[in-house]
């Protein structure tokens, strides 16, 4: 859920009847087209429930909130899910969403996709495309993915991007099982010709957090992965992919600013319709607007779901009186619902929380499993099958 790199600014906007909060516009749109997926990694972010989020938004639906989200100044449409690649209207989405102004970028695994269809897609008019992979041989991978075919296909749509003229984006999320790899990650993308690589430490909302204990690297692991990838930094000296390393939330001593501040520039629409400033907050108990049943510029304006951590007024201490709140905005609203019961307390990875002893725990529980003196709790792979253990262990935890 949080987001890295330079803040995107919103003009300010004073108050008003019609937007309480002086909002601004939603700059990025991100269509979660479908939760199916041919995957099972374990630190997915979709929900728990994945049989539970309703029926998913007809092609006309879509474009409506598309061309809605243009007329409010929305710039730029992400393609997601699961994985985007199921919907078979993904090429008429995506054509259309170009012809009204958008930029275009598609997140996929590469599964169900070959050449023709990467062809269609660019005739379309798409503009990005971004291919995951969960490692850089394909034992490993394959074994994360819960797929035998994943890393073969990752690895033929990777070239076949590349050959037909886009951008090669790369992502690996790096967690304690492919961390020490991290060099073979990077000379992979060198092989690929990336342009760009993102190396993502994971983040613990969904799968991720029920399989934290599993995932989170050590500190020890995470300084020596970032100093590989520094070496290759300077190695490249700007002739290679260009290589981000985001660090994890749980090794800061201060939050991000997650997603840029609660409905300030993400604006993200669910399987079913669902309104959401990021795509982890229907984990929140909080009640979210429906595009099916409201228009995007109510919902974005003048919901109680958008507004509700709009601004200051709702933090409390230490969060309220602190210098730093205009950069972080008190860090991610899931994760202190996560970690301490209420999403209005303090990011627990603030040093200031009274909940930091939480992440301080989590990185201990991290060093005493890397050294084989903790008991291991079993892996979910996120499928149906796994769903109701999942659910099972969220609901003892709170």
């Amino acid at each position: 859920m949080s987001t890295t790199g330079s803040p995107l600014a919103n003009p300010v906007i004073q108050p008003s009847a019609d937007n309480p909060h002086g909002a601004g516009r939603p700059f990025w749109l991100l269509a979660e087209l479908t939760y199916k997926c041919p995957l099972q990694c374990s630190y997915c972010s979709n929900p728990l429930d994945l049989s539970g989020s309703g029926t998913e938004l007809t092609t006309d639906q879509w474009l409506s909130v598309f061309e809605q989200g243009r007329k409010m100044g929305a710039a730029q449409l992400g393609f997601s899910g699961g994985e985007p690649l199921l919907r078979r209207d993904l090429e008429v989405l995506i054509r259309e969403a170009r012809n009204m102004g958008y930029y275009t970028n598609l997140i996929t695994s590469g599964l169900g996709m070959d050449d023709r269809r990467v062809s269609d897609f660019r005739d379309a008019g798409l503009d990005h495309i971004q291919v995951s992979f969960q490692a850089s041989t394909e034992e490993l991978n394959n074994q994360l993915a819960g797929s035998q075919k994943a890393f073969a296909q990752k690895l033929a749509m990777a070239k076949e991007v590349k050959a037909q003229g886009y951008p090669m984006v790369l992502n690996f999320v790096i967690h304690r099982d492919n961390i020490e790899q991290i060099d073979k990650i990077i000379e992979l993308s060198i092989e690929l010709q990336a342009d760009f690589v993102e190396l993502a430490i994971a983040q613990y909302y969904g799968w991720a957090f029920i399989n934290r204990a599993h995932l989170l690297p050590t500190k020890t692991q995470l300084i020596k992965a970032e100093a590989i990838t520094n070496q290759y930094r300077d190695q490249l000296n700007g002739k290679g992919p260009k290589l981000i390393f985001v660090t994890p939330d749980y090794y800061e001593e201060r939050p991000k600013g997650c997603m840029n501040g609660w409905g300030n520039i993400f604006l993200t629409i669910a399987p079913d319709g669902t309104a959401l400033p990021c795509h982890s907050a229907r984990e929140l108990p909080m009640q979210f607007p429906n595009v099916k049943d409201e228009s995007l510029a109510d919902i974005w304006y003048r919901s109680t779901g958008f507004n509700h951590f709009r601004g200051y007024e709702w933090m409390k201490e230490p969060c309220r009186s602190c210098d730093e709140k205009e950069k972080d905005f008190g860090g991610c609203r899931c994760q202190a619902f996560k970690l301490t019961g209420d999403a209005a307390n303090a990011d627990p990875v603030c040093s200031k929380s009274e909940h930091h002893s939480k992440i301080v725990a989590a990185r201990n529980e991290a060093e005493q499993l890397a050294a084989g003196v903790a008991p291991q709790s079993p892996l979910l792979a996120r499928n149906t099958r796994n769903q109701r253990m999942a659910l099972d262990i969220i609901a003892r935890s709170e």
